[in-house]
C-alpha cells in the first residue's frame, strides 16, 4: 500500500515539479561529462600538466554541489510546506510521523533516482559533445567513443545522492517537531502577507540603487583598493541586493494605498498586487537569485574573455614554426639542427645574434611608463629610478637594450610572410608589440640611438607578431643598419627555423631533452628561459628577458608551436570549461526556483482569474495578464544581475584587453554572456509560461 501511494506521488510530484526534474537531470548530465575531464585516461595523457584540467574542475565541481544541495534542500523544503495539509490528513486517519516521514523519504528517492537515471542518458550524449568541442579548442582529433570510467560514476552518483540524503535528513528533523495544527497551517502561514513600517521600508529602494551607483563610481574610479576597502563593498553590494526587494515590495504597497495615477490603468492593480506580494514572501531568496545570476553572467564572460584572447591572440605569440634560444651568443645550435633534420623536414634553419651597446634607456623608460609596473620604477618626483632599474629583479628586459640588424631583421620578416623594410644607413627603427605602443605612444624623442657616424634618425614602429617574449627581445627590439653593428657587442643567439608541415606531437620535449641542466624548467615541463631559473648563467650576463605580458605568460627557451599552442589552449580551456560549468548550473538552478514559484502557485491563483473571466476577461485577455505577470517576476532579478555583472564586466574586460592586447570590445564579453544568458533564460520563462497557463485555464 505504501509503495503504490510514494508511486502514485511521485508521478503527480514529476509532473507538478516538471521543471525542478528537467533541472536535476541536466544538472546530473553536466557532473557526469565535465567529471569525465577528471578521470579521462585520455585527456589525462594529453600533456604533462594535466593536473590542472582536474585541479579546475574539481574546484567547479566543489561550488556545484553546494549549489545543488542549496536547491534541493530549497525544493524538499518548498513541497514540504506545499504538501503540509495532505501530511496533516494522513496523521488525521492514524499514519504515524515515521511512517509519513518514510513514505516522503521514499517519494524524493525514488523522484531523484528518476532524475538520475534520466540526466545520466543525457550525459553520455553531453559528454561526447563536450569531449569534441574541447578537443576541437586544443586543436586536436577526437573520435567518438563512450567514456565508461567507473570513478567518474560514482563521483556523480555521490555528489547528486549525498545532497539528496542530506535535504531528506534535515526534513526528516522538521517532521518529528511537527504537529497536525502545524501541518494544516504551515501553507496558510507561509502565504500571509505583513504590511508593517512599509513607508519606512521603501526608503531601502532608494538606498540600494544608491548603493549600485556608488559601486559602478568606485569600480571605475576608485584607485587604491585594498582588502579592508574591497570586502566592505562586497558586504554592502550583498546587502544592497537583499534590500532591493525588500524596498520594492514596499514602494509598491506605498504607490497603490495611494492610489497612485497607474494604479487603475488597465490591468495595473492586479497586477502591482500579485508582485508586491510574492516579493514580499520571497524577498531572500530573490535576492539569492539575483546573486547565482551575477555569477552566471560574469563566469559566463570571463569564460569568453579567454577563449577571445586564445583566437585573437595566442596563435600570434608563436610566429614561427621553431624558435631555439641561446644565451650564449657563439652558439651554433649545431645539436638543436641535427634533432630538427631527423624528426622534420626542414624548409629553412637562420641563426642570427642580437646584440647590445651598454645602453638602457628603452628598458628605462618602459619600466618607468607602462602601467603594468606602476610607480615601481619611479621617484616621488615621477623620474626613473635608475638605481632600480639596473637592479632589474623582475627581468622582464634584459640589463641593456636589445638591437638587431637589418638584414636579419628583413630575413625574419621574410619568413613571416611580411614585406622588407627599408632602413637608411643613418636611421634605426622599432619593432615593437602593438600592445606597449598603445600605452607609451610615441617615444622616439626621449631616446638616442647612435650609429658609426653620431645619431641616428628615427624610422618608425612595426608592431607585426615578433616572437617577443624574451627571444627578439623582450617586447621591443631596435632594428639598426649592419655597419651600426660592428661597435656593439653579440648579445645572445637566436635560431628560426620554418619546418614543412605540422611538427611532431614531441619536438618540443626532444628539444629541451638537449638541454644539459635538466632542473631548469618550467611549470609546464619545459627549458625555461634564463630570466626563470635562480641559478642560470644568463641571468649573471643579464641577457634574459620574457616580456611585460601577463595573464597568459609564456617564458621558453625552445618554441615549437604546433605543440605549444595546443598545450597552452589546455591550460586555458581549464578555466574557461569549469566557467561555463559553474555558470549554466546556477543559472538553471536559480531558473528553476522562479519556474517552481510560479507553476506551484498557479492552482492558487485559478480562483482569482476565474473571478476575472466571471467579469468579462475573454481567454486571450487572460493569457495576456498571465505573460505580463511572469515577465514582470522574471525580469526583476534578470534587470538587477544585467546591472551588477555589466558594470563588473566591463571593468574586468578593460583590464583583460590592457593586459592582453585583445581587441575585443569589452562590452562584447558582456554581451555574449548575456546572450547565452537569455537563450536558457527564454527556454525556462517558456515552460513555466505554458505550464502556467495550461494551470490557470482548467477552471
Amino acid at each position: 500500500m505504501m509503495n503504490k501511494l510514494a508511486f502514485r506521488n511521485v508521478k503527480r510530484s514529476a509532473r507538478d515539479y516538471l521543471v525542478y526534474f528537467m533541472t536535476m537531470a541536466v544538472v546530473t548530465a553536466l557532473m557526469f561529462s565535465f567529471n569525465t575531464l577528471l578521470f579521462s585516461k585520455d585527456v589525462q595523457g594529453l600533456f604533462d600538466m594535466a593536473d590542472i584540467m582536474a585541479v579546475m574542475t574539481g574546484i567547479a565541481t566543489f561550488f556545484i554541489v553546494l549549489i545543488v544541495a542549496w536547491l534541493i534542500n530549497y525544493m524538499v523544503r518548498f513541497i514540504l510546506e506545499k504538501r503540509s495539509r495532505e501530511f496533516g490528513i494522513y496523521l488525521l486517519i492514524g499514519m504515524k510521523k515515521r511512517e509519513i516521514s518514510m513514505l516522503y523519504i521514499r517519494e524524493n528517492v525514488m523522484l531523484g533516482m528518476g532524475a538520475f537515471l534520466a540526466g545520466m542518458g543525457l550525459g553520455f550524449l553531453l559528454q561526447q559533445i563536450l569531449l569534441s568541442v574541447f578537443y576541437s579548442m586544443i586543436q586536436m582529433d577526437y573520435r567518438i567513443h563512450l567514456e565508461l570510467n567507473k570513478n567518474c560514476i560514482l563521483m556523480t552518483a555521490a555528489c547528486f545522492f549525498g545532497c539528496y540524503l542530506l535535504a531528506l535528513f534535515r526534513c526528516r528533523r522538521r517532521f518529528k517537531k511537527m504537529n497536525i495544527h502545524d501541518l494544516m497551517e504551515s501553507q496558510r502561514r507561509n502565504e500571509e502577507i505583513g504590511e508593517k513600517h512599509e513607508k519606512i521600508k521603501r526608503m531601502l529602494l532608494p538606498f540600494s540603487i544608491l548603493i549600485l551607483i556608488l559601486f559602478g563610481v568606485f569600480l571605475f574610479c576608485y584607485k587604491n583598493w585594498d582588502i579592508g576597502i574591497l570586502t566592505a563593498f562586497l558586504i554592502g553590494l550583498v546587502l544592497s541586493i537583499y534590500l532591493f526587494y525588500t524596498g520594492i515590495a514596499a514602494w509598491i504597497s506605498c504607490y497603490v494605498r495611494k492610489k497612485g495615477n497607474a494604479v487603475y490603468r488597465g490591468d495595473n492593480l492586479f497586477l502591482l498586487r500579485q508582485f508586491s506580494s510574492k516579493v514580499k514572501t520571497m524577498s531572500f531568496s530573490m535576492g539569492t537569485l539575483t546573486a547565482l545570476f551575477t555569477l552566471a553572467l560574469m563566469g559566463s564572460a570571463v569564460a569568453f574573455m579567454f577563449n577571445h584572447f586564445q583566437n585573437q591572440a595566442l596563435i600570434n605569440k608563436f610566429p614561427f614554426d621553431v624558435q631555439v634560444y641561446s644565451s650564449n651568443a657563439d652558439e651554433d645550435f649545431h645539436r638543436e639542427i641535427a634533432l630538427l633534420k631527423k624528426e622534420t623536414q626542414v624548409n629553412e634553419v637562420y641563426t642570427y645574434r642580437i646584440y647590445e651597446n651598454g645602453t638602457n634607456q628603452v628598458n628605462a623608460y618602459l619600466y618607468s611608463h607602462l602601467r603594468e609596473f606602476g610607480s615601481d620604477y619611479r621617484k616621488a618626483d615621477g623620474t626613473p629610478d635608475m638605481e632600480e632599474i639596473n637592479q632589474n629583479d623582475e627581468m622582464v628586459y634584459c640589463d641593456y637594450d636589445t638591437y638587431m640588424g637589418i638584414s636579419d631583421y628583413n630575413h625574419l620578416r621574410k619568413m613571416l610572410n611580411l614585406p622588407e623594410i627599408a632602413l637608411k644607413e643613418d636611421a634605426y627603427a622599432i619593432h615593437i608589440k602593438e600592445r606597449v605602443l598603445g600605452q607609451t605612444g610615441d617615444f622616439s624623442e626621449q631616446i638616442e640611438v647612435n650609429g658609426t657616424d653620431g645619431r641616428l634618425s628615427f624610422a618608425g614602429y612595426h608592431t607585426e607578431s615578433f616572437s617577443q617574449d624574451g627571444h627578439n627581445g623582450g617586447d621591443y627590439i631596435l632594428v639598426v643598419p649592419d655597419a651600426v653593428l660592428e661597435g656593439m657587442n653579440p648579445y645572445y643567439a637566436e635560431m628560426a627555423v620554418d619546418i614543412e608541415g605540422n611538427a611532431p606531437g614531441n619536438l618540443q620535449s626532444l628539444l629541451d631533452d638537449i638541454e644539459e641542466e635538466t632542473e631548469k624548467v618550467n611549470s609546464q615541463g619545459h627549458v625555461m628561459t634564463e630570466a626563470a631559473a635562480d641559478d642560470w648563467e644568463g641571468e649573471e650576463r643579464g641577457n634574459s628577458c620574457s616580456g611585460s605580458d601577463s595573464i597568459v605568460v609564456y617564458a621558453a627557451k625552445n618554441l615549437v608551436r604546433d605543440n605549444l599552442v595546443p598545450e597552452i589552449k589546455y591550460m586555458l580551456s581549464s578555466i574557461i570549461f569549469p566557467l561555463f560549468y559553474v555558470g549554466l548550473v546556477f543559472l538553471c538552478v536559480a531558473l528553476t526556483v522562479l519556474s517552481v514559484q510560479q507553476l506551484s502557485d498557479s492552482v492558487k491563483y485559478r480562483f482569482r482569474y476565474r473571478v476575472l473571466s466571471q467579469i468579462g476577461y475573454g481567454r486571450k485577455e487572460i493569457n495576456r495578464i498571465i505573460l505580463k505577470q511572469l515577465l514582470g517576476y522574471y525580469i526583476c532579478p534578470a534587470v538587477m544581475a544585467l546591472l551588477i555583472s555589466g558594470l563588473v564586466t566591463v571593468y574586468a574586460g578593460n583590464r583583460f584587453n590592457f593586459y592582453t592586447g585583445v581587441h575585443t570590445s569589452s562590452a562584447a564579453y558582456f554581451l555574449m554572456g548575456a546572450a547565452l544568458f537569455f537563450g536558457i533564460y527564454a527556454a525556462y520563462f517558456t515552460v513555466t509560461y505554458i505550464g502556467f497557463k495550461k494551470n490557470v485555464n482548467t477552471y
